[in-house]
């Protein structure tokens, strides 16, 4: 198997297993075969995150969060932003990797799936997209806020949905976060914007 293959057959496996009605439209367009491709790994200061993610990773997501863990090194780890957008601080604390989209090593053009780690005390600013989104915490509490909504704290298990172009947030508290995110849209070669 290639680098994340094994991985996204576990998330697809806890996305099964949560039954939630929400995610069903994303999984019926999961591919069923999705090519595979070499992709070349990249590292970023966040993942220095990671044993506290494991040692905090709740129960229903420990295979997931174990199996991210080993496979780290060998997987892209990117960002969408750079140093005119934000403060090394910021940068030193954020990530994400794709496991299956346009970037991950399995191709999907309708669907992106893959994990956004933000290391403690970090606030990812209000952004919006066009694709639809659905974020689910493994590991860490941290708080959200959506449109104009009160910032809500989510806990590892509890889904979150962002609408097409719906702006939001996140910060984290004193543990890091690692969230699994879902994106849908015809276009997966847009990034966030920002405000």
């Amino acid at each position: 198997m290639t680098t994340g293959e094994d991985l996204a057959a576990q998330v697809r496996g806890l996305l099964d297993s949560l039954r939630e009605p929400s995610f069903a439209s994303f999984l019926g367009d999961w591919p069923r075969a999705a090519r595979r491709r070499a992709i070349p790994a990249c590292h970023l200061p966040v993942l220095r995150w990671l044993p506290d993610v494991a040692a905090g990773a709740a129960p229903f997501s420990v295979d997931v969060v174990d199996e991210l863990c080993r496979e780290a090194p060998k997987l892209a780890w990117r960002q969408s932003y750079g140093a005119g957008d934000f403060d090394a601080q910021f940068l030193g604390n954020y990530g994400w990797t794709e496991i299956l989209g346009l970037h991950g090593p399995l191709a999907s053009e309708r669907i992106a799936c893959g994990f956004l780690l933000l290391g403690p005390a970090t606030h990812y600013p209000r952004h919006r997209h066009e694709a639809e989104e659905w974020y689910l915490p493994l590991s860490g509490t941290a708080a959200w806020q959506q449109g104009e909504a009160e910032w809500r704290e989510r806990s590892p298990g509890m889904p979150i949905h962002h609408a097409s172009e719906e702006p939001h947030a996140m910060r984290t508290g004193a543990a890091p976060l690692l969230a699994l995110y879902l994106w849908r849209s015809n276009n997966l070669a847009q990034t966030a914007r920002l405000g």
